[in-house]
């Protein structure tokens, strides 16, 4: 896998994580002006977080505005909350 795709995928796994803070914290929206880029800086991953900054200066550079996010700490993905299923040829 080429570096860039890598960055896409880890910028993609990283951007549906801040939709899900932005769920349980709706008030963050009220500092994200209308009109503007999200570039998430990741403190936990310094190649993303230099790829993401290359980005949103080259955005700007093109006359885009910028909201640059810094993201300090992530919690470890956990497995399903599910313990035990059963399957059933038919389901009641």
């Amino acid at each position: 896998m080429n570096k860039e795709k890598e960055m896409i995928e880890r910028n993609i796994e990283l951007s549906a994580e801040f939709s899900r803070y932005l769920f349980e914290h709706p008030e963050v929206e009220t500092n994200i002006p209308i009109d503007t880029e999200i570039v998430l800086l990741p403190e936990f991953d310094k190649e993303l977080k230099k790829f993401n900054l290359r980005l949103g200066k080259n955005i700007e550079a093109d006359g885009g505005r910028v909201v640059y996010i810094l993201i300090k700490n992530i919690r470890p993905k956990t497995l399903s909350r599910i313990e035990k299923i059963e399957f059933e040829s038919v389901v009641n």
